[in-house]
């Protein structure tokens, strides 16, 4: 019973991706990206705002900090893919959401001073094959001509982003309750997101449209963070981090199932290349620092 917990958290993200490439053609980026946050943040308020009127010194403290990850989280990470939906598939959404793990290994090298390991160099180096394989669809010669799409380059930003939101949560360590923490980082999450929604050419919410921002204010944004904490709490950090690797998986099946997407013999060897690197960086951990020194003593 506790794997229920991550395990429907994953699928709830994975449906999400469809949710994004389904709004493409339903609603406008800004408007559905306002409304999300809105929602979820409308819901939260009655539960958690006494608690954070209690540590409203707290909140003062940390506010720019809880400013920047309102930014990486709710704003950058979740408009970006909503904007990049409009070029590429919600197959390409799911491979490239799971690159944030290793992407958030990779920083944390940066900014966290953590030491590298053989992993994570051979695990960069072989997503980025797998990456390129995936954007050039099975031919890389044709970057060198055509270069990387707009999209690509989105969904590739908005990774970077969540995997920089999540390192900095490690490192700025906010003493304030998880929920507390993030129903401030939803708000300024939102009054960050205000021009684009002012700005957005259609904001209109019709039959079509409110299901989807009823899905990502609800389960992707309350839900789903919900489970997975559960699933932290009981599983423990490492147990729970392997379900990220379904990420993808349900991600394929739910978008030919139901957006009719074609999966590529591209989609099986990028995105195999890609998750496989991943693994690697989180499995394989023998410090490049050691085989460093030996080959040294060697000399």
């Amino acid at each position: 019973m506790t794997f229920f917990y991550p395990l429907v958290a994953v699928l709830l993200w994975s449906v999400n991706a469809i949710v994004s490439k389904m709004a493409a053609g339903l609603i406008d980026p800004g408007a559905i990206s306002f409304y999300r946050w809105l929602l979820a943040f409308l819901l939260m308020t009655p539960f958690v705002l006494p608690g954070v009127w209690r540590n409203r010194a707290a909140v003062k403290h940390h506010a720019w900090r809880l400013f920047i990850l309102g930014l990486l989280g709710m704003v950058l990470y979740q408009s970006l893919a909503y904007y990049a939906a409009h070029s590429v598939t919600a197959l390409f959404i799911g491979i490239l959401n799971s690159l944030i793990p290793l992407l958030t290994v990779l920083l944390s090298i940066l900014l966290l001073g953590i030491a590298p390991t053989l992993g994570v160099l051979l695990g960069a180096l072989l997503s980025l094959v797998g990456l390129v394989w995936l954007i050039s669809e099975g031919h890389p010669a044709t970057l060198m001509s055509q270069g990387i799409g707009l999209g690509e380059l989105m969904m590739l930003a908005a990774s970077t982003s969540y995997a920089l939101y999540g390192v900095l949560t490690r490192r700025w360590s906010i003493n304030l309750p998880n929920w507390q923490s993030l129903y401030v980082q939803v708000f300024f999450g939102v009054l960050l997101l205000l021009p684009g929604f002012l700005l957005a050419p259609d904001i209109a919410l019709t039959p079509q449209n409110i299901p989807l921002v009823l899905f990502a204010g609800i389960a992707a944004s309350l839900v789903a963070p919900f489970l997975w904490i559960q699933g932290v709490i009981r599983l423990g950090a490492n147990t729970t981090s392997i379900f990220m690797y379904l990420a993808p998986v349900f991600t394929a099946l739910i978008a030919i199932l139901f957006l009719q997407e074609q999966l590529q013999a591209f989609h099986l060897v990028g995105g195999g290349i890609t998750l496989a690197g991943v693994v690697l960086a989180q499995r394989l951990r023998i410090p490049l620092k050691r085989r460093q020194r030996e080959k040294h003593k060697m000399r």
